[in-house]
């Protein structure tokens, strides 16, 4: 059985991120604490040989592999850009305040904010409610996003060999999709979002994904 293990990061901290505002497939610029958390997930992994590298297409995220590239010890890689492991599109709310708008997601269901909206229901629910909420019905449900994140995996399984390592930098929501959906059976918990600049450890096979780790700040 084929497994790749990918090194799951987030992107280090933009603006929209220090202003609490949606930041789905809309873009800011890394913060200077953005800049040193790339930086130090560079250096968690510089000894890691990676066989590809890959990111979103937003600028958050190539700025923040290829800083974690450019300290790599092992790795001469060409960064792949693909729009498969975006964040979630958050349509008409993209650039909203989150507390506001996961209030207007989440009160139609009897929880007022996003934690308790994914503890009652789930990460997935969430984003078919936001979707039901979008007066412009664009913002992705469940089923599109994971569409779109399944043609991702089937590049990674296309791309890469047995034993190979990844590098994927990519974004919270994302992370948090994939461990909530992959993670449950091996007690992994999602209700708070992994950090940015934080490593999470999956392993991706022929017959699914395993995730190893989670929201690591160290290695």
């Amino acid at each position: 059985m084929k497994t790749v293990t990918v090194y799951l990061v987030r992107h280090g901290q933009t603006w929209f991120n220090r202003f609490n505002k949606m930041q789905g497939w809309s873009d800011s610029p890394l913060t200077e604490k953005g800049l040193a958390d790339a930086e130090r997930a560079g250096l968690m992994l510089k000894h890691i040989t990676f066989t590809h590298a890959y990111s979103s297409d937003t600028m958050r995220a190539s700025k923040t592999a290829r800083k974690i590239l450019s300290l790599n010890m092992n790795s001469n890689v060409e960064l792949t850009i693909t729009p498969f492991f975006r964040e979630q599109f958050y349509g008409y709310y993209e650039g909203e305040d989150s507390p506001k708008t996961w209030y207007a997601v989440g009160a139609p269901h009897d929880t007022p904010n996003f934690k308790a909206l994914i503890t009652k229901y789930g990460v997935d629910a969430s984003k078919d409610f936001m979707h039901e909420a979008d007066p412009f019905g664009a913002a992705e449900d469940a089923l599109t996003y994971w569409n779109r994140l399944q043609k991702g995996f089937k590049l990674l399984r296309q791309d890469n060999q047995h034993g190979d390592n990844v590098l994927l930098v990519s974004h919270g929501t994302t992370i948090r999709s994939i461990v909530d959906k992959f993670g449950k059976e091996d007690g992994f918990k999602v209700t708070d979002a992994p950090l940015n600049g934080s490593v999470t450890k999956i392993a991706l096979t022929d017959q699914g994904v395993k995730i190893l780790s989670y929201n690591q700040t160290s290695l």
